[in-house]
């Protein structure tokens, strides 16, 4: 293999050097314990305080709303279960959307065996939550709505102030899943109107095992973890310091990049999305064209297995995925494709390419030439696509 093209940047970055370089001394000369009382612990107390701050600027918070978590699912997993549990005297229901994340899906799945109601949204063919679906599901016993700001397959943006506004109107708690579009899009938790946001460190090029949840002040909550006074009493364990120093760094410098690398990255996007549609017949774009994070290509390919493609592909050295990484080891198709209309056999051969601040333009068309060469080669040993072209069978995207 002569050369690694990285284009997974949804699943996770690298971490960055200046964060690196952040990090590294509270693993060994600054390792106190940040609830000591003597220097040490207190230097690292002040550490975690600075980077409180950093991520709270970013997101237009207050700092005493900003609670560090070990990433976006147990984020999610505390916002709505603990949202759903300290507010149950006023509701038992919940609205989320058919395509979020499976930290949502799955933590609104356990409180359904809890006694509670979930309404799941369906979504347009461009994976977008209709804003009057939303406003018709909510309930006098509504306490809680969950809907992400981008998806994390298809990279659709989704309406998150239109949809807060109408939760407020109604007295609903509104908490989106912001991790892909943390410092990927601008957000301000007053701008959006929301009450709870998730992010995460290792989507932005900072470590793994950070991450946030934003709880706007006033909104009931149940603790996380119960035994200490850290993060002010609601998820008693001791900090990451390093993580936490790492997360902000990362936030700090992905922030001040934003508006530049999001130009740059659209258009890489286009490019690669341009060239994948005209030189590949039976392809399809999958997510809104218009409303779309910066980096995400999510293209279904007719008459191949998504596995096979995969395969070929990572064996020419390009790092690609099918969807979501937490669902990476499945063969079934991708609930989210599905949730968009698209037949089993077309969501079985999808392709999500995302682009990363270390992504050039020549890697962009050596993934692409390559896709051309490996979606070909497929064809020519499916039977389907023999039937296909023999006119047996026809094609699902025509």
């Amino acid at each position: 293999m002569s050369r690694t093209v990285y284009l997974d940047n949804a699943s996770t970055t690298p971490v960055r050097p200046e964060v690196l370089k952040a990090m590294l001394p509270y693993f060994s000369e600054q390792f106190g314990n940040p609830s000591s009382i003597y220097p040490l612990g207190q230097r690292a107390s002040d550490a975690v305080a600075e980077a409180r701050a950093t991520l709270a600027d970013i997101l237009g918070a207050k700092p005493r709303e900003v609670f560090f978590t070990s990433g976006g699912s147990e984020a999610d997993n505390w916002a709505i279960k603990g949202v759903a549990h300290a507010n149950r005297d006023k509701g038992r229901h919940i609205i989320t959307s058919a395509i979020e994340h499976h930290a949502v899906l799955h933590a609104c799945q356990a409180l359904e065996k809890d006694g509670f109601e979930v309404t799941y949204l369906p979504v347009d063919k461009d994976g977008m939550v209709r804003p009057e679906d939303f406003r018709a599901a909510i309930r006098p016993d509504t306490v809680l709505a969950s809907i992400m700001a981008a998806n994390n397959e298809i990279g659709t943006i989704q309406p998150i102030a239109q949809l807060a506004s109408i939760a407020r109107e109604h007295g609903v708690i509104f908490h989106t899943d912001a991790v892909q579009a943390f410092c990927h899009e601008p957000l301000d938790v007053n701008g959006l109107g929301v009450d709870l946001l998730s992010a995460s460190a290792h989507k932005i090029g900072g470590p793994k095992g950070a991450g946030l949840l934003y709880i706007r002040k006033g909104v009931r909550v149940d603790n996380l973890i119960d035994g200490g006074q850290q993060e002010r009493g609601k998820r008693a364990t001791t900090e990451n310091v390093p993580g936490i120093v790492g997360f902000a760094k990362a936030a700090e410098l992905a922030a001040s990049e934003l508006d530049q690398e999001r130009s740059r990255v659209v258009e890489l996007r286009d490019h690669a999305i341009e060239r994948i549609l005209a030189e590949i017949p039976h392809a399809r774009l999958n997510g809104s064209p218009r409303s779309r994070l910066a980096n995400n290509v999510n293209v279904s390919f007719e008459f191949i297995e998504g596995e096979g493609m995969l395969l070929q592909l990572a064996a020419r050295g390009i790092c690609v995925s099918s969807g979501s990484a937490c669902t990476s080891g499945s063969l079934d198709p991708s609930h989210v494709l599905l949730a968009i209309g698209l037949p089993h056999e077309v969501a079985h051969g999808s392709l999500r390419m995302t682009l990363g601040r270390d992504t050039t333009a020549s890697d962009v068309d050596f993934a692409v030439d390559e896709l051309v060469g490996v979606i070909a080669n497929l064809r020519m040993m499916s039977p389907l696509y023999e039937d296909f072209r023999h006119g047996k069978v026809p094609s699902l995207l025509s």
